[in-house]
C-alpha cells in the first residue's frame, strides 16, 4: 500500500478515468487512424499508433518539465497552432482524393507505408495538435495539484502513455478484423474521403480561428 502511494497521487484513479473518457471522443488522430487502418490493416497503421503516442508523451512531458512556463511564449504556440492546422489540411487533402476502388483484402498489407512514414505521420498528428497541449496541462496540474510528485507525475505521464497506444492499437485491430474487412472492401474509399473531409474541417477550423482575429 505504501508503494501504491509512493508511486501513484492521490487523484490517481481520476485522472484516469477523465483521460479514458477523452480518448473515447473521435479527434484527429481518430480520424486519421480510421483511413490508413481501413485500407493498410495493422501493420500499415502500427507506427500510426506509436508515433501518436510518442507525441501525447511530448506534451506530458513538458507539463511536468514546466509547460506553464513555456506557455507563456505565445508566439511559440500560435506557431504550433498554425503547423497544426496546415498539417491536418495536408492529410486530410490526401485521404479525400482517394479514387473509388474495391479492396483486395488478400492483398491490402503489400503497398502499406513504411514504419518511418507511418511513424512520423503520427507524431506530426499528435504534437501539431495544440489541444493536446492545453488538455494535458488543464488535465495534470487541475487534477494532480501541487504537491504531487516528480515520480508520481512521470508515473501518471506513462500511465497516459500506455493507455494511448493500447486504445490506438486497439482500435486499429478491431477495424482489421476480417469480417469488418470484408465490410469494407467495397466502400474504404469512401471511409477514407470521409475521415479526410473530416481532418479538413479539423484544420479548417483551427486555421479559422488563427486568422480570424487578424
Amino acid at each position: 500500500m505504501e508503494l501504491f502511494t509512493t508511486l501513484f497521487p492521490p487523484a490517481f484513479l481520476a485522472l484516469a478515468l477523465a483521460h479514458f473518457v477523452a480518448l473515447l471522443s473521435p479527434g484527429p488522430d481518430f480520424f486519421l487512424l480510421m483511413g490508413f487502418a481501413a485500407r493498410h490493416r495493422l501493420r500499415g497503421s502500427a507506427g500510426l499508433c506509436v508515433g501518436i503516442a510518442a507525441g501525447n508523451g511530448f506534451y506530458i512531458l513538458l507539463v511536468i518539465v514546466g509547460w506553464s512556463a513555456l506557455r507563456q511564449f505565445t508566439l511559440l504556440f500560435s506557431a504550433i497552432e498554425l503547423l497544426g492546422a496546415l498539417y491536418l489540411l495536408w492529410i486530410g487533402w490526401q485521404l479525400v482524393q482517394s479514387r473509388p476502388t474495391t479492396l483486395a483484402v488478400e492483398r491490402a498489407e503489400a503497398a502499406c507505408p513504411s514504419w518511418r512514414r507511418q511513424l512520423l505521420l503520427g507524431l506530426g498528428s499528435a504534437v501539431l495538435n495544440p489541444k493536446n497541449a492545453l488538455f494535458y496541462l488543464a488535465l495534470m496540474t487541475a487534477l494532480l495539484g501541487p504537491d504531487v510528485t516528480l515520480l508520481q507525475q512521470s508515473v501518471s505521464g506513462i500511465w497516459m502513455v500506455m493507455v494511448v497506444l493500447v486504445w490506438d492499437l486497439a482500435v486499429v485491430s478491431f477495424i482489421t478484423l476480417p469480417a469488418v474487412q470484408q465490410r469494407l472492401k467495397y466502400s474504404v474509399w469512401k471511409i477514407e474521403r470521409a475521415a479526410g473531409a473530416v481532418l479538413l474541417m479539423f484544420g479548417g477550423g483551427i486555421l479559422w480561428r488563427f486568422l480570424a482575429p487578424l
